[in-house]
């Protein structure tokens, strides 16, 4: 089954759970997959509301213009905002997430590694990169595999669906892509938020890195024609890539 596209020509900027709409979007149309942006600010698991200081933490980096979203997915924090690109899809299956997880993660890195090695000559790979923010087994990084930076992300959530007693169930698949971003800017706020929040978590700048910053002499251009060409590159690939095989229909009683 082919992804239905949902693009946003007319305000490109959604809030930082937008994506989190997909699940029910999915369970009534079947897969759907979007490439959006975000307002500016920081998103955290809910893992992050245990720390006592964590509501007045919030007010303080809302009035500062980085306001705090917490998500439903796991994961640390991550930023949102100006040189970030999203790549989200949501599709549905039967059995439990434990049987489809990985491949979720697989089919989404595989469409990004595709879509920055064909259009852009950017090679990546699937790499843990210890102290970046956010770090798992399923980021994409660039660069020698000792001291590869990471590029982008991926997060899921899972959500069962239905009125019976099947296992049907939605899985959303996020990918984070640091397009034309400040590495050391991001980093500090991360960090910053982390201090405040006196969780003794710390990262590194260096262990990230803008795609911008990846392209070869002979791909250079403006950052902000390289984030429409990236989006461009990532509408083509979904265009191009079908849910997995053992994907369930839509019209499904959320």
């Amino acid at each position: 089954m082919p992804f239905k596209l949902l693009t946003f020509p007319s305000d490109p900027r959604q809030g930082a759970r937008f994506d989190e709409s997909l699940v029910g979007l999915a369970a009534c149309d079947g897969p759907i997959a979007s490439v959006w942006e975000a307002q500016q600010g920081l998103v955290v698991p809910r893992t992050y509301q245990r720390h006592d200081s964590f509501a007045r933490v919030s007010e303080e980096f809302a009035a500062q213009g980085w306001p705090i979203a917490v998500r439903l997915s796991g994961g640390g924090v991550v930023p949102q905002g100006t040189g970030i690109v999203n790549l989200s899809m949501a599709y549905a299956f039967d059995g439990p997430p434990l049987r489809h997880s990985d491949a979720a993660y697989l089919l989404i890195c595989s469409m990004i590694r595709n879509a920055l090695k064909e259009d852009w000559d950017v090679e990546t790979r699937i790499q843990a990169v210890d102290g970046s923010f956010c770090d798992g087994r399923y980021n994409l990084a660039w660069g020698p595999e000792n001291s590869a930076r990471k590029v982008a992300g991926t997060a899921q959530l899972w959500r069962r669906v239905g009125q019976d007693q099947t296992k049907r169930q939605i899985v959303l698949v996020h990918a984070l892509l640091l397009a034309a971003i400040d590495a050391a800017s991001l980093t500090e706020r991360a960090n910053l938020l982390e201090r405040q929040l006196g969780s003794g978590k710390r990262y590194d700048a260096t262990r990230i890195a803008s795609l911008h910053d990846c392209l070869p002499a002979s791909r250079t251009l403006p950052a902000a024609a390289f984030m429409q060409g990236l989006k461009e590159s990532l509408i083509g690939q979904i265009k191009k890539t079908s849910a997995p095989t053992n994907c369930v229909p839509a019209h499904l009683d959320v």
